[in-house]
């Protein structure tokens, strides 16, 4: 049985490599899969704490996880058509070229 800590150890491995992509990276596409990375590292650490935790009956940590991924996916959807529209108007995905208050 892979003990919790493992779990947690690669949620963290998981999360820094997606702070530091949406830190780091100037494109808007590669921030989104940077959240996107963040995201799964929570759902990895709400089911590990479900799946050790003291009451396994109740699917809390499952549909907790459920509801991070519906999330994801409407933040997805909703971010990929803001940068369609931006990349339609100003030619550029590149997060510091874009000066939408200047005409």
């Amino acid at each position: 049985m892979v003990p919790l800590q493992a779990y947690l150890t690669l949620a963290a491995f998981i999360f820094s490599c997606g702070l530091y992509g949406a830190l780091a990276r100037r494109n808007a596409i590669a921030m989104l899969m940077a959240v996107e990375l963040m995201l799964n590292a929570v759902n990895i650490n709400l089911v590990a704490f479900w799946r050790y935790g003291p009451n396994r009956d109740d699917l809390a940590g499952q549909t907790f996880a459920i509801f991070v991924i519906a999330v994801a996916a409407a933040e997805v959807a909703v971010g990929l058509a803001l940068i369609i529209a931006i990349y339609r108007s100003r030619k550029t995905v590149y997060l510091d070229e874009i000066d939408l208050l200047q005409g």
